[in-house]
């Protein structure tokens, strides 16, 4: 699985979809062009975002930071997501929860992303 799948958020209502198959269209949500989603790739500030990867016995564990992310009613991980060369595999949060996820998995991964509801989203090369 190769094909880049786009984030995009609507700046007005915040709903965001992600592209699972390019066309030639523009995504548009109430009445504008939604934006493209650049994942950010260096940490900033004091909150860790940058998904950390471990390797487990039946695939991976990933965690939101070297630090755990707060995971407060406003400011949490909202989902995690990961993307082999065959699939990709998401887990929902919410607050409270850790900010981690776990995935059965033999495929290699091609990257791995989280979001946070204040900082929007965050990507990891493997």
């Amino acid at each position: 699985m190769t094909e880049k799948l786009e984030v995009y958020k609507c700046e007005i209502c915040g709903n965001i979809v992600e592209v699972l198959h390019e066309g030639k269209g523009q995504l548009v949500c109430c009445g504008q062009p939604m934006k493209l989603l650049e994942g950010k790739t260096e940490e900033q500030g004091k909150e860790k975002h940058l998904p950390v990867v471990e390797k487990t016995e039946k695939g991976i564990k990933v965690k939101v930071g070297s630090v755990p992310h707060p995971m407060e009613e406003k400011h949490y991980i909202e989902w995690i997501e990961v993307v082999t060369d065959t699939g990709v595999m998401r887990k929902f949060l919410k607050a409270g929860d850790k900010p981690e996820a776990e995935f059965e998995t033999k495929d290699r991964i091609v990257q791995v992303r989280e979001y946070c509801s204040i900082h929007g989203l965050w990507t990891a090369k493997q």
